[in-house]
């Protein structure tokens, strides 16, 4: 009966859907078929437009217009892609604010292979990461705005060189995007586990280099 094997057919489709064996309906993938038909049509018929009104010199101008634009939009898109992978410029560190810097960070933790959890409340940043070899970072943030004051001043503390393993074997990192004080490095040292990431090392962390490659302990 023609009823009996409709219930059949969305029997077997609901299973295959709860399997995820069943593609998309058309509804769900029309948008993007409609987008793509705009991408590609709309270029084509603003380059027919142009000719018809401005000839072969409308047409060139439409052509190089188009090609400008694409390089744009490809480098932007690729901008993004990059920044999402963790890895960053000097001068996109630089136009960080706060929030900024702790989702940088976040990214560049996962890039190496770590499992990240944002732990920040009442506005002070903090993040919690754990690697497949079971160490431990808690992840603290010097304000971005004090970047500027402390350019200059001397004492920056390589991360391999400040602080000792603490009893809980949690290793606690403090990235600032400026230059820690002989101060900071005095007291991360007499901490346990405390490591200070000063603006050099966070570059090179930015540049693709894991915390391993920085000097943390393993």
């Amino acid at each position: 009966m023609p009823g009996s094997r409709r219930s059949q057919r969305q029997r077997a489709v609901s299973e295959l859907r709860a399997q995820g064996r069943y593609g998309p309906e058309l509804r769900e993938v029309l948008p993007g078929f409609a987008a793509l038909g705009a991408a590609v049509f709309a270029p084509a018929l603003l380059l027919a437009w142009l000719y018809r009104t401005f000839g072969v010199v409308g047409l060139l101008l439409g052509v190089v217009g188009l090609a400008a634009a694409g390089t744009a939009l490809w480098r932007w898109r690729w901008t993004v892609v990059r920044r999402r992978g963790g890895l960053y410029t000097a001068a996109e560190l630089a136009r960080l604010d706060d929030p900024g810097l702790v989702v940088a960070a976040a990214r560049m933790l996962r890039r190496d292979g770590w499992r990240v959890t944002d732990l920040t409340e009442h506005g002070s940043p903090h993040l919690y990461a754990r690697d497949r070899r079971g160490r431990e970072l808690d992840v603290a943030f010097r304000p971005v705005a004090t970047a500027d004051e402390d350019e200059g001043t001397p004492g920056a503390a390589p991360l391999r060189e400040a602080g000792r393993p603490g009893v809980d074997r949690l290793v606690r990192v403090v990235v600032h995007r400026g230059n820690f004080s002989r101060a900071d490095v005095r007291w991360a040292s007499r901490q346990g586990g405390v490591h200070l990431l000063d603006g050099h090392q966070l570059q090179r962390w930015a540049d693709g280099a894991s915390l391993d490659d920085l000097g943390l302990p393993g």
